[in-house]
């Protein structure tokens, strides 16, 4: 009688559980976190009458403690496992949001917005890219373009659901009822949510014969040598340079259209925006294995300069919303490449250390980003002039990541 096949390759790798697990994370983390600062800082600034600028910083705050946690993540997950690590970022995420609808005092919205950053760093891309690291090889950039498509969902539904929620049942109601979706969502959720391929029996990707070729050749990298690395400092200017952009432009979004389209004309560009930046996604899933990941970033960062440079201009709405699309295509992608970058050029073995100490310092640009924005918004009375030297930042990004390709791979050692 001949042997009978594991049973397995007839079924669903377990590992693409994990990447709808991390796409339904990424929906609730953008929603609540990153996409909803930007609701979040034109809702208070119109209860409240405080200015813009106060404001920003404390969503800057957000960023900053987000930051410095993110380097924590993937020891978190590898002593205490994915559930307990996106249990305490959907308490923390879902206490944040609650909080917000009771604020009363300018130092109020400072708490709010740190234990916001706490649980950011718990659901964001640096905890699902660690979270998807062990369970692929080959397929690697695919997984984590995948699950990161939940960060555009959260952009097309969170955005719209939150503004509205605010004009129907007030701030206070919107902000409860959000951070009840959180909790009712991710604690669940996480009972999925398992450490390693290997302890179900798997290997990476599913496959049923020996581990990845080249994995033996796998150089393994320590933070220190990292560091020295021109391929390393290279991915860290040039997406912290993009992030601080990026971050401050979603922030002011909802702000800057407001005048020229209003509340709910704002919302609706701002979903749209996310739509295009889930269609960005949806070409980098296709073909990030098989390209070269450097140029890619040139590309994506060269057309969000444009866009930008084209909003600091735009008076007409048709002009603004077409900018806005613009720039919403390389949104996504550039909160993904840079993981994947680090994921082709570092290896797996390191990928927890390098990725943790690239995220923070990256973080700590991007937390820059609101304040950036908003400063410049309260000293020229508009948006005019941080959005072109947005655009000249996002243009210098563009440059630095192509001229790390000199120190950079030619070879994926990690894909066969």
């Amino acid at each position: 009688m001949q042997h009978k096949e594991s049973p397995q390759p007839a079924s669903v790798y377990y590992g693409w559980w994990m990447v709808a697990a991390g796409f339904v994370t990424a929906s609730i983390a953008w929603s609540l976190g990153l996409f909803g600062a930007s609701v979040y800082l034109h809702a208070v600034s119109e209860a409240r009458g405080w200015p813009i600028g106060l404001i920003s910083t404390a969503i800057t705050c957000f960023y900053l403690v987000s930051a410095f946690a993110s380097p924590f993540i993937g020891t978190a997950m590898d002593r205490l496992g994915p559930r307990a690590v996106v249990r305490v970022g959907a308490l923390c995420l879902g206490l944040g949001v609650a909080s917000i609808g009771l604020i009363d005092r300018p130092w109020q919205i400072y708490f709010s917005f740190i234990t916001l950053g706490l649980g950011w760093a718990s659901l964001s891309s640096t905890a699902i890219s660690t979270l998807l690291a062990p369970w692929f090889e080959k397929h690697q950039g695919r997984a984590i373009s995948t699950a990161l498509m939940g960060a555009s969902m959260g952009g097309i539904l969170g955005v719209p659901l939150l503004v509205l929620g605010i004009e129907l049942l007030g701030l206070v109601r919107a902000t409860f009822a959000a951070a009840a979706l959180c909790l009712s969502v991710l604690l669940p959720l996480s009972f999925l949510l398992r450490r390693r391929p290997q302890e179900m029996g798997l290997l990476p990707d599913g496959a049923s014969a020996v581990g990845p070729r080249g994995a033996t050749e796998e150089r393994s990298w320590t933070r220190a040598e990292a560091t020295k690395a021109w391929r390393f400092r290279s991915i860290v200017l040039a997406f912290g340079i993009a992030f601080l952009v990026q971050v401050g432009f979603l922030t002011h979004h909802v702000t800057y259209m407001a005048p020229h389209l209003g509340s709910g004309g704002a919302s609706a560009v701002v979903a749209a925006t996310a739509v295009a930046a889930f269609l960005g996604r949806i070409a980098l899933a296709r073909y990030v294995d098989s390209l070269n990941p450097r140029a890619l970033a040139c590309a994506v960062l060269g057309v969000g300069a444009t866009g930008l440079a084209v909003l600091s201009i735009a008076q007409s709405p048709i002009l603004i919303i077409a900018a806005s699309l613009t720039y919403g295509l390389t949104v996504g992608n550039v909160t993904t490449l840079p993981s994947i970058i680090v994921r082709r050029e570092f290896g797996s073995t390191s990928f927890g250390a390098v990725y943790g100490l690239a995220a923070m310092a990256i973080g700590l640009c991007t937390a820059m980003g609101p304040s950036f924005y908003g400063t410049l918004y309260e000293l020229f009375g508009g948006y005019a002039v941080p959005m072109i030297l947005a655009a000249a930042l996002n243009a210098c990004a563009a440059a630095i990541i192509g001229l790390g390709q000199a120190d950079a791979p030619t070879t994926r050692s990690t894909l066969p």
